[in-house]
């Protein structure tokens, strides 16, 4: 009589192994991270809180700003010498080589201001607008500027002159936010304008793949 209750639990064990396999099979699987040339793409999109600051026209980010597009963040002052407007002119021309896309895949470009002090929403403005008017800023307080630093993981300090001026130090790298609000990807520095629109686009593509 043993027997039989050792042969049923053979086929519960047996069933219950075909079911997850089955399951597996049946599951679409996430696809891998596609290959690119300069961009991380992380495993899942990283959540953003919304940012208490206020745009280039002085009105606040709304809670849900990133949501539905896609957007390339980058974080700097209107002051810097040299890593600053080199970034922004490279955006623009990346931004040229991406105008045949849908406009929903299109990408924005935001300059989060580290200098809040001397970047007001207006100066901030005429100069992101100055490499390509579509380009958005964004300013706000001390402690406004620490917490969205702090949400993208990007290093910043204010450093003292000579002249009794001072400038800031900062992140250079490149934050690609998608539609559900979350960072997708990180690009490193030094940037080129090729390279970033053939790795948006691999990236655009790849998220498409993934609904």
């Amino acid at each position: 009589m043993a027997a039989r209750p050792l042969r049923i639990g053979i086929l519960v064990i047996v069933a219950f192994a075909a079911g997850l396999i089955l399951a597996r099979l049946l599951t679409p699987a996430r696809d891998a991270a596609p290959q690119t040339e300069r961009a991380t793409v992380l495993p899942e999109p990283r959540a953003l809180p919304a940012l208490a600051l206020v745009d280039q026209d002085g009105r606040a980010l709304p809670a849900g700003f990133f949501a539905g597009h896609w957007t390339l963040v980058f974080f700097g002052f209107t002051q810097c010498p040299d890593v600053c407007p080199t970034t922004l002119a490279t955006l623009a021309q990346a931004s040229k080589q991406l105008v045949d896309l849908q406009p929903a895949q299109r990408p924005r470009v935001l300059l989060v201001s580290v200098d809040p002090q001397r970047d007001s929403p207006e100066h901030l403005g005429a100069y992101v607008r100055f490499f390509d008017p579509g380009f958005m800023g964004a300013t706000g307080s001390l402690e406004a500027t620490a917490a969205a630093a702090a949400a993208f993981g990007v290093p910043y300090a204010k450093v003292a002159l000579p002249d009794g001026g001072y400038t800031m130090d900062h992140g250079s790298g490149l934050f690609l936010v998608g539609p559900t609000g979350g960072i997708v990807a990180f690009l490193s520095a030094p940037h080129d304008a090729g390279v970033i629109a053939r790795d948006y686009r691999r990236i655009v593509a790849w998220a498409g793949d993934q609904r």
